[in-house]
Protein backbone atom coordinates (compact mmCIF):
# COMPACT_ATOMS: atom_id res chain seq x y z
CA UNK A 1 0.00 0.00 0.00
CA UNK A 2 1.32 3.43 -0.94
CA UNK A 3 1.80 6.24 1.54
CA UNK A 4 0.11 9.52 0.68
CA UNK A 5 3.51 11.18 0.93
CA UNK A 6 4.70 8.88 -1.88
CA UNK A 7 2.40 10.77 -4.23
CA UNK A 8 3.84 14.17 -3.37
CA UNK A 9 7.38 12.74 -3.39
CA UNK A 10 6.78 11.40 -6.90
CA UNK A 11 5.76 14.85 -8.13
CA UNK A 12 8.88 16.37 -6.58
CA UNK A 13 11.36 13.73 -7.82
CA UNK A 14 10.31 10.29 -9.04
CA UNK A 15 13.92 9.09 -9.08
CA UNK A 16 14.47 9.91 -5.41
CA UNK A 17 11.21 8.17 -4.47
CA UNK A 18 12.37 5.06 -6.35
CA UNK A 19 15.78 5.07 -4.67
CA UNK A 20 14.11 5.23 -1.27
CA UNK A 21 11.14 2.91 -1.70
CA UNK A 22 12.61 0.28 -4.04
CA UNK A 23 16.36 0.39 -3.51
CA UNK A 24 16.15 1.16 0.20
CA UNK A 25 18.34 4.26 0.34
CA UNK A 26 17.74 6.76 3.14
CA UNK A 27 18.72 10.41 3.50
CA UNK A 28 20.93 11.24 6.49
CA UNK A 29 19.01 12.79 9.36
CA UNK A 30 19.24 16.59 9.10
CA UNK A 31 18.95 19.31 11.73
CA UNK A 32 16.02 20.78 9.82
CA UNK A 33 14.11 17.54 10.40
CA UNK A 34 14.72 17.72 14.14
CA UNK A 35 13.64 21.37 14.26
CA UNK A 36 10.55 20.57 12.20
CA UNK A 37 9.66 17.67 14.47
CA UNK A 38 9.92 19.88 17.56
CA UNK A 39 7.59 22.45 16.05
CA UNK A 40 5.15 19.96 14.60
CA UNK A 41 4.87 17.96 17.81
CA UNK A 42 4.41 21.15 19.82
CA UNK A 43 1.35 22.03 17.73
CA UNK A 44 0.01 18.55 18.28
CA UNK A 45 0.59 18.67 22.03
CA UNK A 46 -1.20 22.01 22.44
CA UNK A 47 -4.18 20.76 20.45
CA UNK A 48 -4.33 17.54 22.47
CA UNK A 49 -4.49 19.63 25.65
CA UNK A 50 -7.09 22.04 24.33
CA UNK A 51 -9.96 20.60 26.34
CA UNK A 52 -8.14 21.54 29.56
CA UNK A 53 -7.47 25.04 28.22
CA UNK A 54 -11.06 25.72 27.19
CA UNK A 55 -12.50 24.19 30.36
CA UNK A 56 -10.68 26.88 32.39
CA UNK A 57 -12.50 29.70 30.61
CA UNK A 58 -15.15 31.30 32.78
CA UNK A 59 -17.62 34.16 32.40
CA UNK A 60 -15.87 37.49 32.19
CA UNK A 61 -12.77 36.17 30.39
CA UNK A 62 -11.40 38.59 27.81
CA UNK A 63 -9.67 37.66 24.57
CA UNK A 64 -6.36 38.48 26.27
CA UNK A 65 -7.19 36.07 29.10
CA UNK A 66 -7.87 33.25 26.66
CA UNK A 67 -4.76 34.01 24.65
CA UNK A 68 -2.78 33.89 27.89
CA UNK A 69 -4.01 30.32 28.53
CA UNK A 70 -2.99 29.20 25.06
CA UNK A 71 0.37 30.97 25.27
CA UNK A 72 1.22 29.22 28.52
CA UNK A 73 0.36 25.89 26.91
CA UNK A 74 2.58 26.80 23.94
CA UNK A 75 5.53 27.58 26.21
CA UNK A 76 5.10 24.44 28.30
CA UNK A 77 4.67 22.10 25.33
CA UNK A 78 7.57 23.62 23.41
CA UNK A 79 9.88 23.30 26.39
CA UNK A 80 8.98 19.63 26.79
CA UNK A 81 9.49 18.87 23.11
CA UNK A 82 12.84 20.63 22.97
CA UNK A 83 13.95 18.68 26.02
CA UNK A 84 12.94 15.46 24.28
CA UNK A 85 15.06 16.38 21.24
CA UNK A 86 17.90 18.08 23.16
CA UNK A 87 20.55 15.40 22.56
CA UNK A 88 19.63 15.03 18.91
CA UNK A 89 19.74 18.79 18.40
CA UNK A 90 23.10 19.00 20.17
CA UNK A 91 24.61 16.52 17.69
CA UNK A 92 23.91 19.05 14.94
CA UNK A 93 25.14 22.00 16.98
CA UNK A 94 21.62 23.39 17.44
CA UNK A 95 21.30 25.37 20.66
CA UNK A 96 18.10 24.36 22.46
CA UNK A 97 17.54 27.75 24.11
CA UNK A 98 17.97 29.64 20.84
CA UNK A 99 15.55 27.27 19.13
CA UNK A 100 13.01 27.90 21.89
CA UNK A 101 13.31 31.67 21.50
CA UNK A 102 12.97 31.46 17.72
CA UNK A 103 10.12 28.93 17.62
CA UNK A 104 7.85 30.14 20.43
CA UNK A 105 6.54 33.27 18.63
CA UNK A 106 5.73 31.17 15.56
CA UNK A 107 3.69 28.74 17.63
CA UNK A 108 1.98 31.47 19.64
CA UNK A 109 0.78 33.34 16.57
CA UNK A 110 -1.12 30.25 15.41
CA UNK A 111 -2.82 29.73 18.76
CA UNK A 112 -3.61 33.42 19.19
CA UNK A 113 -5.85 32.90 16.17
CA UNK A 114 -7.37 29.81 17.74
CA UNK A 115 -8.02 31.80 20.92
CA UNK A 116 -9.90 34.34 18.79
CA UNK A 117 -12.12 31.56 17.42
CA UNK A 118 -12.85 30.28 20.92
CA UNK A 119 -13.51 33.77 22.24
CA UNK A 120 -15.91 34.53 19.40
CA UNK A 121 -17.83 31.29 20.00
CA UNK A 122 -18.02 32.02 23.73
CA UNK A 123 -19.38 35.51 23.12
CA UNK A 124 -21.97 34.42 20.58
CA UNK A 125 -23.32 31.50 22.59
CA UNK A 126 -22.63 32.74 26.14
CA UNK A 127 -21.21 29.42 27.27
CA UNK A 128 -18.14 28.81 29.42
CA UNK A 129 -15.92 26.10 30.81
CA UNK A 130 -16.88 22.50 30.13
CA UNK A 131 -20.08 23.54 28.36
CA UNK A 132 -18.04 25.75 26.05
CA UNK A 133 -15.78 22.83 25.21
CA UNK A 134 -18.75 20.53 24.64
CA UNK A 135 -20.39 22.87 22.15
CA UNK A 136 -17.31 24.44 20.57
CA UNK A 137 -16.93 24.14 16.80
CA UNK A 138 -14.75 23.58 15.03
CA UNK A 139 -12.85 21.18 17.23
CA UNK A 140 -9.43 20.08 16.05
CA UNK A 141 -8.16 16.52 15.85
CA UNK A 142 -4.49 15.81 15.15
CA UNK A 143 -2.43 13.04 13.58
CA UNK A 144 -5.41 11.05 12.26
CA UNK A 145 -4.40 7.74 10.66
CA UNK A 146 -6.43 6.88 7.58
CA UNK A 147 -6.13 4.16 4.96
CA UNK A 148 -8.12 2.55 2.19
CA UNK A 149 -7.60 -0.85 0.62
CA UNK A 150 -9.79 0.14 -2.32
CA UNK A 151 -7.66 3.21 -3.05
CA UNK A 152 -4.40 1.51 -2.07
CA UNK A 153 -3.09 4.40 0.06
CA UNK A 154 -2.60 5.24 3.71
CA UNK A 155 -1.37 8.24 5.66
CA UNK A 156 -1.61 10.52 8.67
CA UNK A 157 -3.52 13.80 8.40
CA UNK A 158 -1.84 16.60 10.37
CA UNK A 159 -5.12 18.15 11.51
CA UNK A 160 -8.84 17.80 10.92
CA UNK A 161 -11.24 20.62 11.72
CA UNK A 162 -14.45 18.97 12.86
CA UNK A 163 -17.67 20.87 12.17
CA UNK A 164 -21.26 19.85 12.82
CA UNK A 165 -21.72 19.20 9.10
CA UNK A 166 -18.37 17.84 8.05
CA UNK A 167 -14.60 17.57 8.16
CA UNK A 168 -11.87 19.81 6.79
CA UNK A 169 -8.29 18.44 6.48
CA UNK A 170 -5.41 20.78 7.26
CA UNK A 171 -1.76 20.13 6.46
CA UNK A 172 1.02 21.96 8.32
CA UNK A 173 4.08 22.77 6.21
CA UNK A 174 7.37 24.51 6.89
CA UNK A 175 9.69 25.86 4.26
CA UNK A 176 9.15 28.12 1.28
CA UNK A 177 5.63 29.37 0.52
CA UNK A 178 4.49 29.62 -3.12
CA UNK A 179 3.54 33.08 -4.42
CA UNK A 180 -0.03 31.88 -4.79
CA UNK A 181 -2.00 28.70 -4.16
CA UNK A 182 -0.10 25.69 -2.84
CA UNK A 183 2.76 23.57 -4.14
CA UNK A 184 1.57 20.74 -6.46
CA UNK A 185 2.78 18.05 -4.05
CA UNK A 186 0.87 19.61 -1.19
CA UNK A 187 -2.28 19.89 -3.31
CA UNK A 188 -2.23 16.21 -4.28
CA UNK A 189 -1.43 15.19 -0.71
CA UNK A 190 -4.37 17.15 0.70
CA UNK A 191 -6.70 15.86 -2.01
CA UNK A 192 -5.67 12.28 -1.22
CA UNK A 193 -6.45 12.83 2.45
CA UNK A 194 -9.85 14.21 1.45
CA UNK A 195 -10.62 10.98 -0.41
CA UNK A 196 -9.51 8.90 2.58
CA UNK A 197 -11.60 10.96 4.98
CA UNK A 198 -14.64 10.68 2.72
CA UNK A 199 -14.37 6.92 2.84
CA UNK A 200 -13.66 6.83 6.59
CA UNK A 201 -16.53 9.11 7.63
CA UNK A 202 -18.90 8.42 4.73
CA UNK A 203 -19.32 12.10 3.94
CA UNK A 204 -18.23 14.55 1.28
CA UNK A 205 -15.07 16.55 2.01
CA UNK A 206 -15.38 19.71 -0.05
CA UNK A 207 -12.33 21.70 1.00
CA UNK A 208 -9.03 21.70 2.84
CA UNK A 209 -6.20 24.02 3.84
CA UNK A 210 -2.42 24.08 3.78
CA UNK A 211 -0.86 26.15 6.57
CA UNK A 212 2.58 27.46 5.61
CA UNK A 213 3.89 27.98 9.11
CA UNK A 214 7.03 29.98 8.34
CA UNK A 215 5.04 32.74 6.64
CA UNK A 216 1.85 32.27 8.68
CA UNK A 217 -0.32 31.79 5.57
CA UNK A 218 -3.36 29.55 5.27
CA UNK A 219 -4.09 28.55 1.68
CA UNK A 220 -7.49 27.17 0.67
CA UNK A 221 -8.16 24.24 -1.66
CA UNK A 222 -11.56 23.26 -3.05
CA UNK A 223 -12.00 19.63 -4.12
CA UNK A 224 -14.00 18.37 -7.10
CA UNK A 225 -14.33 15.14 -9.10
CA UNK A 226 -11.45 16.18 -11.39
CA UNK A 227 -9.17 16.53 -8.37
CA UNK A 228 -10.14 13.07 -7.16
CA UNK A 229 -9.55 11.58 -10.62
CA UNK A 230 -6.07 13.11 -10.64
CA UNK A 231 -5.31 11.45 -7.30
CA UNK A 232 -6.51 8.04 -8.53
CA UNK A 233 -4.48 8.32 -11.74
CA UNK A 234 -1.40 9.27 -9.77
CA UNK A 235 -1.87 6.32 -7.42
CA UNK A 236 -1.86 4.01 -10.45
CA UNK A 237 1.23 5.71 -11.93
CA UNK A 238 3.24 5.54 -8.71
CA UNK A 239 2.21 1.94 -8.04
CA UNK A 240 3.42 0.89 -11.48
CA UNK A 241 6.67 2.80 -11.02
CA UNK A 242 7.48 1.06 -7.73
CA UNK A 243 6.54 -2.35 -9.09
CA UNK A 244 9.13 -2.42 -11.88
CA UNK A 245 12.94 -2.45 -12.11
CA UNK A 246 13.50 0.60 -14.28
CA UNK A 247 15.06 3.51 -12.40
CA UNK A 248 13.43 6.85 -13.37
CA UNK A 249 15.54 9.49 -15.07
CA UNK A 250 16.99 12.48 -13.24
CA UNK A 251 14.63 15.29 -12.35
CA UNK A 252 14.49 18.10 -14.92
CA UNK A 253 15.04 20.83 -12.34
CA UNK A 254 18.54 19.97 -11.17
CA UNK A 255 18.34 22.69 -8.49
CA UNK A 256 16.41 20.11 -6.47
CA UNK A 257 19.57 17.99 -6.37
CA UNK A 258 21.68 20.58 -4.57
CA UNK A 259 20.45 19.86 -1.06
CA UNK A 260 19.35 16.27 -1.62
CA UNK A 261 20.86 13.82 0.83
CA UNK A 262 20.90 11.06 -1.79
CA UNK A 263 22.82 13.05 -4.41
CA UNK A 264 26.04 11.03 -4.25
CA UNK A 265 24.32 7.66 -4.59
CA UNK A 266 21.89 8.99 -7.20
CA UNK A 267 24.70 10.13 -9.51
CA UNK A 268 26.70 6.94 -9.05
CA UNK A 269 25.60 4.48 -11.80
CA UNK A 270 27.72 1.64 -10.38
CA UNK A 271 26.05 2.02 -6.98
CA UNK A 272 22.58 2.09 -8.53
CA UNK A 273 23.27 -0.99 -10.66
CA UNK A 274 24.65 -2.88 -7.66
CA UNK A 275 21.51 -2.09 -5.66
CA UNK A 276 19.29 -3.17 -8.53
CA UNK A 277 21.15 -6.46 -8.77
CA UNK A 278 20.87 -6.96 -5.03
CA UNK A 279 17.18 -6.11 -4.77
CA UNK A 280 15.85 -7.65 -7.99
CA UNK A 281 14.40 -11.13 -7.43
CA UNK A 282 16.47 -13.79 -9.12
CA UNK A 283 14.83 -15.96 -11.76
CA UNK A 284 15.55 -19.63 -12.19
CA UNK A 285 15.13 -21.33 -15.55
CA UNK A 286 14.32 -25.03 -15.31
Amino acid sequence: MLRVTDLSSYLYCARKLYLERVLGLREPYKPALAKGSVRHETYEAVVLGEEQIVSKISEGFTLADIQSLYRKACRDCLQKKIETYRLRLAKFGVDAESLFIKTLPLVIVEFDERALVVYGFMERHEVYGKELWKRLTPKIQTEIRVESTSLGIRGIVDQIEVYENGYVPVELKTGKTPKEGVWPGHEIQLAAYALLLQEKFQTTVKEGFVKYLDTHERRHLAFNPFTHDEVRELITTVTLLLDNWEVPDFVENRNKCISCGLKQECYNPLKIQALLTEKRPSTTIE
